[in-house]
């Protein structure tokens, strides 16, 4: 009996530590990054489908560890916009390319 206890406590013990990283004041200790595809080619890097005027977009590329709430650069022309990732899906082939639903941010 003390066996199946102690394999329980392990359990939770386990599961805590599991719950812990997302938690919100953990979330807040991880900064989001910033990806800058300005030096990338619109077309063969990665491709920007521009929706409602460019307030929001599709974005289809390649690159690993890119979060809800980062932020991208795109360069279109001489410009630079930066867009936060709202949302995101990787692709399992190849596992490094993904879609992302993203919304234009005003930098001053």
């Amino acid at each position: 009996m003390s066996l199946i206890r102690t394999g329980m406590n392990l359990s939770f013990s386990f599961l805590n530590k599991l719950v812990l990283p997302s938690s919100p004041a953990n979330q807040l200790k991880q900064k989001n990054k910033i990806h800058d595809y300005s030096q990338q080619v619109w077309g063969s890097d990665y491709v920007f489908e521009r929706l409602n005027g460019g307030i929001l977009g599709y974005m289809t590329g390649v690159g690993k560890g890119i979060k809800p709430s980062d932020r991208i650069i795109l360069r279109q022309g001489h410009e630079s916009y930066q867009y936060q990732v709202e949302e995101i899906d990787y692709y399992s082939d190849p596992s490094d390319m993904w879609i992302a639903l993203l919304k234009q941010l005003l930098v001053d």
